[in-house]
């Protein structure tokens, strides 16, 4: 019964290895970089992680375009054709209703007249930035350069300026990594509700915008284009399409969802590579599980394979470049980095990895602003420090208004974290983890990654009964996840036992300690404004 087991398994992988992929892209526009690299699991496994991004720990993320326009959050695009939702109510209400005034319709609206990269850049590396992301194009489908295969595009209409390019020649000057994500993948299932219509009220019937043709525009101010390019609707709904949360069991292409067709995927692949040819980025991300249009589709392999075949070329044969997936195996996490969203696992991972988070909304959200609900610096610090101590670097989106700038208390969240770098950035860059990420109430639970991340809510919580640490050679770095009210820090991982020489506190110096067989009891000084986090520097 064993053999026979084993040779059904056996059998099986031999099946899944030589599939055929139901859309196989075109590469007749933009011909894959050959290399080093191929376009399987099996040879992209070859990937390492360069040693700079392990350094690094830190990376802003301007998570930023026409969404951004209504103030209303992330999907915007998206709830606005929703029936009932908020972002449809304000739509309606402020713009005009979806029949009549279309996603599509607030693209001109998109000016960025205020923004300031270089000053944007500059501002996010002097608060200890390692490296920069920015957004390629998100599930709208509206790409922020000036594109070849995607007319709606920042050249076009809106800013009428290549977005992409400004931000990567600011991250340049300044010498940080460059990043872009992409997202626009999805913008196929992303916009289905742009085929529905209201169910109630005076306009109870009449159609969304989202199947217009280019034949519909004479005489319009987007004459020319044609909608389906932006909201590509030609195509009949995924099962259960009305029921608004269906999409979250969909994103991996599965459970009923109609699936693209090649020119659409070839479109996103040709998008994809252009911009990697362009802007030469260091870093890319994808908002997707593995990769774009996996398993369904070669493209997501090949853009792995052009990005890393194309990076080695450039590097004198050296390969410089991360790629992040989501929802990753073991394997697949030897090809790519593994990226969690709003999140971590609570242990050490061998390979580097990342968490995406942001302060606020995606997009920028007036409500979270008015609301007082981002997070503070002390928060972003905690979440920094647990990351950072389980073998992960994080990326911190800061939402921009739409004219491209931040409010001031996004600046003031800014500035709190610069500050606390200026004194502890030491514990944070260039560290490895320690034979034990942490201690503490939280660090020993049982806390679960909800599909792609979601669980950060039990880390920023952390008090000072927390504590995470990281290490450099023969230095050890304790860091409190809260200041003590006594002033007393106990640290369980460092009785008796463990070599301790001597203990200083980070932007104050010595600090007295006694080593006893339960832990290593610390005496802090008073609190001073600012210091929300103390970090112990430990000589071992």
């Amino acid at each position: 019964m064993k053999n026979i087991v084993v040779a059904i398994l056996c059998l099986v992988s031999t099946l899944v290895q030589a599939q055929e992929y139901q859309v196989k892209v075109s590469e007749a526009q933009e011909p894959m970089q050959t290399g080093r690299f191929q376009p399987t699991w099996e040879s992209l496994k070859g990937y390492e992680v360069p040693e700079w991004f392990r350094d690094a720990k830190f990376g802003i993320w301007a998570h930023w375009g026409p969404q951004c326009v209504e103030g209303s959050g992330d999907w915007m695009a998206r709830s606005m054709y929703i029936e009932g939702d908020g972002a449809y109510k304000y739509h309606r209400d402020h713009y005009g209703h979806p029949s009549e005034v279309g996603f599509k319709d607030i693209l001109p609206l998109f000016k960025a007249e205020r923004w300031n990269p270089e000053q944007l850049v500059e501002k996010y590396k002097c608060i200890g930035a390692q490296y920069f992301f920015v957004l390629g194009n998100h599930h709208d489908n509206f790409d922020l350069w000036d594109s070849k295969y995607q007319p709606w595009n920042s050249q076009n209409i809106g800013p009428k300026q290549d977005i992409l390019s400004r931000w990567e020649k600011a991250a340049r000057k300044v010498g940080l990594p460059f990043g872009i994500s992409f997202h626009a993948d999805h913008a196929w299932l992303f916009y289905e509700p742009s085929q529905r219509y209201d169910r109630e009220g005076r306009k109870a019937g009449v159609p969304y915008d989202g199947t217009l043709t280019k034949a519909d525009g004479e005489g319009k101010w987007w004459e020319g284009l044609d909608p389906q390019g932006l909201y590509a609707q030609n195509h009949p709904l995924s099962r259960g399409s009305w029921a608004n949360g269906m999409i979250h069991g969909q994103w991996d292409w599965g459970n009923g969802v109609t699936l693209p067709s090649q020119e659409y995927v070839t479109n996103f692949y040709n998008r994809t590579l252009d911009a990697i040819n362009r802007y030469n980025p260091d870093l890319i991300y994808f908002d997707t599980t593995v990769l774009p249009f996996y398993p369904f589709s070669d493209a997501g392999l090949k853009i792995a394979a052009h990005y890393y075949n194309r990076n080695m070329a450039m590097h004198n044969g050296r390969l410089d470049a991360v790629m992040f997936g989501k929802i990753l195996n073991e394997e697949q996490r030897k090809a790519l980095v593994w990226d969690v969203e709003r999140g971590a696992p609570n242990q050490i991972v061998s390979q580097p990895w990342q968490t995406c988070t942001c302060i606020g909304g995606w997009h920028y959200n007036t409500g979270i602003y008015e609301n007082g609900w981002y997070k503070s610096a002390q928060t972003v610090i905690k979440l920094l420090s647990d990351i950072v101590s389980k073998n992960g670097n994080l990326l911190l989106s800061i939402p921009l208004r739409a004219d491209g700038t931040y409010d001031e208390k996004e600046e003031c969240i800014l500035d709190g974290i610069g500050s606390w770098m200026d004194v502890n950035k030491e514990c944070i860059f260039g560290t490895r983890p320690w034979k034990q990420f942490g201690e503490g109430p939280i660090a020993e639970s049982d806390i679960k990654i909800n599909n792609q991340g979601f669980n950060e809510g039990a880390y920023d919580k952390a008090g000072s009964r927390e504590i995470r640490f990281t290490r450099k050679k023969n230095t050890l770095y304790a860091i409190v996840l809260g200041w003590p009210e006594d002033g007393k820090v106990s640290v369980k991982a460092l009785a008796k036992g463990e070599r301790v020489r001597g203990v200083e506190l980070l932007g104050y110096g010595k600090v007295a300690y006694k080593q006893g067989k339960d832990a290593l009891v610390v005496t802090l000084p008073q609190q001073k404004e600012g210091q929300f986090i103390p970090v112990l520097k430990v000589r071992q």
